[in-house]
């Protein structure tokens, strides 16, 4: 079920700007990758940039994200800075967790983005760790948790599908489903390959909705989001989405043909709102260029401050490997 939205230019523009922040940034990534100032892996969230933008438009501050590998869209639409984005994927100090997370683990606590995760399903017990602390000290809060339909397989999705409904966990659970399991077609891997139907399973309300969409998106995530913070326990969105690039840098994508990959190309997030504003007279093309003046501008600052940050000190390589210090959390409101 999705809700009717009031939408205005400014609001529609927003989207739009969101989404091709997101692009632009793992565009450069790419090339910085390639000339060996990020090491590691990197996995791009290229033409999934209409889920992070319109399930983010949905949450408050006080709710908490955590997301997959493929983090950088939601980390973005989060509001993490995108300078200290950049300074991360750079390994610098300057970055969002002082480069120690690199592309897969990226963290801000200060906007409760409890970051990426390398174990594919790791995320979904952490989010409900934080669901059940926020039900204490944050009445009202919802905890989103971004995974893909790989996770779905994972024994970890079903006990916190299982424990969060018991318990009625304010859980908002996201399935970006982009049909492969890193090369294994959902289809062949699923007996039910309609991931919102798993739910019915653990009497967890669902929905369906169309991933390449980010005004669909955010009318589900907004409804989704009034039902968890409502006090009716988590609830699962399957949002039907695509990644336009391979898995990570290193997939040849033998699994999928080039035809394929076209035809999703044609609902690109990005261009299909475009066209939509275009067709009805809700942006100009000065005002198209504009805002993709302003998201070079951002990006090329982005990139000057992650340039000239600095390597963490060799004598420095140790700390945080234990807590030295444990924060205490007093219950907010009319917390029991």
């Amino acid at each position: 079920m999705t809700a009717k939205l009031h939408l205005d230019r400014a609001h529609l523009q927003g989207l739009y700007r969101g989404m091709l922040r997101i692009r632009r940034f793992e565009a450069r990534c790419v090339e910085l990758y390639q000339a060996q100032a990020i090491r590691g892996f990197l996995h791009l969230y290229d033409g999934e940039e209409g889920v992070a933008v319109g399930v983010m438009a949905a949450l408050q501050p006080q709710d908490a994200v955590v997301a997959t590998y493929r983090e950088h869209g939601q980390a973005l639409a989060r509001g993490v800075p995108m300078d200290r984005l950049l300074a991360e994927m750079l390994g610098k100090v300057e970055g969002s967790c002082r480069g120690r997370g690199g592309s897969m683990h990226i963290f801000d606590g200060a906007r409760r983005f409890y970051g990426g995760n390398a174990i594919v399903g790791g995320g979904l017990p952490l989010a409900a760790g934080l669901a059940l602390a926020d039900a204490r000290l944050r009445p009202g809060a919802v905890t989103a948790c971004f995974f893909g339909e790989g996770a779905v397989t994972e024994g970890a999705f079903h006990e916190t599908m299982n424990l969060a409904s018991i318990w009625r966990l304010p859980l908002l659970l996201v399935c970006e489903n982009n049909l492969y399991a890193m090369g294994m077609p959902v289809a062949e891997a699923e007996a039910q390959p309609s991931i919102h139907r798993k739910a019915e399973a653990y009497r967890v309300a669902a929905a369906s909705v169309d991933g390449m969409d980010p005004v669909e998106v955010e009318s589900a995530a907004r409804h989704a989001v009034e039902c968890v913070r409502s006090g009716h326990g988590p609830f699962l969105l399957e949002c039907r989405t695509y990644r336009f690039r391979a898995h990570s840098m290193f997939d040849a994508q033998s699994y999928r043909s080039r035809e394929e990959i076209a035809q999703w190309r044609e609902r690109d997030p990005l261009e299909r709102l475009r066209r939509w504003m275009q067709d009805n007279h809700q942006i100009t093309a000065d005002q198209f260029q504009a805002i993709a003046d302003e998201v070079e501008q951002e990006l090329a600052a982005a990139l000057a401050f992650a340039e000239a940050g600095t390597l963490e000190p060799v004598e420095e390589l140790e700390r945080f490997v234990l807590m030295d210090h444990v924060p205490q959390e007093q219950p907010q409101g009319n917390a029991p």
